[in-house]
């Protein structure tokens, strides 16, 4: 069963808000309490990154992030725990974020078998080759987990095609060239891209990477998008040195979002 896309599906014709924040930053008990704000604050969806040494899709932000969370012991067996702690008291599902090789190292069957069973509804490898992924979907079908497959704004038409032909749900549109961080504009070719996808197929598209302030997802909520993910941002509002004020401020953000959203809708 394909959660992650019921769930964008349920927020049609609207867009679900899909925040990302890294697993165990800045510490572990303000994570928890992150995630459990971004889903009484409007997050459809949560992604949660694990931290990782070697992040090439990650802007300087994330990967600061997950540089700290590292420094602080937060590895696969800390990323479940959080899991485990945090998902009982959520609405929103949650998506893994992570790399092929943390994924390669824990064992691919016991990794996709641990995040199922601690809670998670959804697997995003960025770097995850594409002879693999017969392999990874079987698991995580296996296991109830969604794969959600990433599409470039470089992709030749034949290589989105393929993607399209095996991803087993939703898609994963990146909305910029080079890594992920926080951009002044989006780039407008990104909705033709969108527009042929949605012509091919009939997946639902969540669009991140750049995406970072209301009047961006003001823009996008009338594309042909489903999901609109923002991860940068949202770390960035974590940065403060008083943990309240920090979740404060990611509180409201969220709301930000949430309510740029739904007034956006309310013209359809």
């Amino acid at each position: 069963m394909n959660v992650i896309t019921n769930c964008l599906r349920d927020k049609s014709p609207s867009c679900a808000l899909v925040p990302f924040i890294t697993a165990g930053y800045p510490n572990i008990n303000i994570c928890i309490q992150a995630l459990k704000i971004l889903d009484k604050k409007g997050a459809d969806i949560i992604e949660l990154g694990v931290p990782y040494s070697d992040a090439l899709a990650d802007g300087p932000v994330i990967q600061e992030a997950s540089q700290v969370a590292l420094q602080k012991g937060i590895y696969i067996e800390q990323v479940l725990y959080i899991l485990k702690t945090v998902i009982p008291d959520l609405n929103a599902p949650i998506i893994i974020f992570t790399y092929y090789n943390p994924i390669l190292v824990r064992g691919v069957d016991k990794f996709i078998g641990e995040i199922s069973a601690a809670g998670a509804k959804g697997l995003i490898i960025p770097d995850l080759p594409l002879e693999e992924v017969d392999y990874i979907i079987e698991l995580c079908c296996f296991y109830g987990v969604e794969l959600i497959l990433f599409i470039a704004p470089t992709s030749s038409e034949s290589r989105i095609q393929l993607i399209l032909s095996k991803s087993p749900g939703c898609i994963y549109l990146v909305s910029s060239y080079g890594v992920t961080g926080i951009r002044d504009n989006i780039n407008l070719k990104i909705k033709d891209i969108a527009d042929s996808i949605k012509s091919k197929t009939s997946k639902l598209i969540m669009l991140g990477f750049g995406i970072n302030t209301t009047d961006q997802v003001q823009q996008i909520v009338n594309w042909n998008i489903d999901g609109i993910v923002v991860g940068s941002a949202m770390i960035n509002k974590m940065l403060g040195k008083f943990p309240q004020e920090t979740l404060d401020s990611l509180g409201r953000f969220c709301e930000q979002l949430k309510l740029c959203i739904n007034i956006e809708n309310t013209k359809k």
